[in-house]
């Protein structure tokens, strides 16, 4: 297994599970770019008996497709099934588990497990029929389930009322590295830099692994900036659509409350969020809880203070996105080359 900076404890509490005497739903969760994938595959790697990754925008007939070629691969057969529903999917599933040794620990994985779910796929019945009705009466499977649309993975699964309730035996949140692990992260891969540049660098990308895999430690962080950033074809000059795009429904809302957030940095009322962004009520309540998941914003109530006085922040150290907005703070805006027409959050 590769080194894999600050996930200690994540790693073993999943390999405790994976040596548990029962069968375990494991939900693991956090915003994209965070290592999910990348630590479930590092633990596990030559362990998987069966992985499967969904595809965002594909309609049902291309997802069950590409289920059944990965049955297939992992059966080690010259046939691929024809699965015309998820119900059936799971029925092959179960086939393909029962073809392995007794004694041996299953671990099933689906990765970005809400692109799966596409409208009327009845994926969620079919899962939760999957794990109520067979999975969780044996005591050899360990389902591990990743997803980045962190409301998802929380509404569907882990508050499920249904026939989730209380079936997710564990869950792990996977939150951006915090400043040391970020020093950890950047001297394994050889950087030189002194801590100044590194706070820098975290301030910037906020703890973000796959950002900070970006970097370039032969420029400066000034150049990295702008190279990621600002110049032609900049690797992550589009993050900051295609990030909550992929997270979630109806993202300009989103987006709109992030932005007014960002203008104001002592953060704002609800009642001055609805002012400045026309959005209201219980739509409102679940943007601002689903930014809240995904460590996008932070929130707080102020001394002897109501919770209709909260206040909602966006959160400093989560700033590595470009928005099209005026660049206020000129200290900042020297530091990392940005021009007057564009403010690094």
């Amino acid at each position: 297994m590769a080194t894999i900076i600050a996930r200690k404890n994540e790693i073993e509490t999943l390999e405790t599970l994976y040596k548990s005497t029962r069968s375990e739903f494991v939900i693991i969760y956090g915003r994209r770019r965070i290592g999910k994938t990348f630590l479930v595959n590092q633990v596990f790697e030559k362990r998987f008996t069966f992985k499967y990754t969904g595809t965002r925008g594909e309609s049902q007939k291309v997802q069950l497709g590409r289920f059944a070629k990965q049955l297939q691969t992992y059966s080690k057969s010259t046939f691929t099934p024809e699965l015309k529903s998820w119900d059936d999917a799971f029925e092959m599933l179960k086939t393909l588990i029962d073809s392995k040794k007794k004694k041996e620990r299953k671990v099933i994985f689906f990765d970005e497990m809400p692109w799966i779910d596409t409208p009327k796929s009845k994926f969620v019945s079919a899962l939760e029929y999957f794990w109520n009705s067979w999975a969780s009466a044996r005591s050899d499977i360990m389902f591990v389930a990743c997803g980045s649309a962190t409301s998802w993975m929380v509404n569907k699964l882990l508050k499920n009322r249904g026939g989730f309730y209380n079936r997710i035996t564990s869950q792990i949140y996977l939150r951006p590295f915090n400043l040391g692990e970020c020093e950890e992260f950047l001297q394994s891969s050889g950087c030189v830099w002194d801590r100044y540049t590194m706070l820098q660098c975290y301030m910037a990308l906020g703890g973000v692994p796959f950002y900070m895999s970006l970097l370039n430690h032969k420029q400066s962080f000034a150049q990295n900036i702008d190279r990621l950033f600002f110049g032609k074809n900049a690797v992550l000059s589009e993050e900051f659509d295609e990030l909550f795009n992929s997270i979630f429904v109806q993202s300009d809302n989103y987006i709109n409350v992030v932005k007014a957030l960002s203008q104001k940095r002592e953060g704002m009322l609800r009642g001055e969020i609805i002012e400045k962004t026309k959005i209201s009520g219980g739509g409102l309540s679940t943007i601002l809880d689903n930014l809240e998941r995904c460590d996008f914003i932070t929130s707080f109530s102020k001394y002897k203070s109501t919770t209709r006085n909260t206040v909602y922040k966006y959160q400093i150290v989560t700033r590595c996105f470009i928005l099209n907005l005026p660049a206020v703070d000129t200290a900042k805006t020297r530091i990392f080359g940005a021009t007057t027409k564009h403010r690094l959050l």
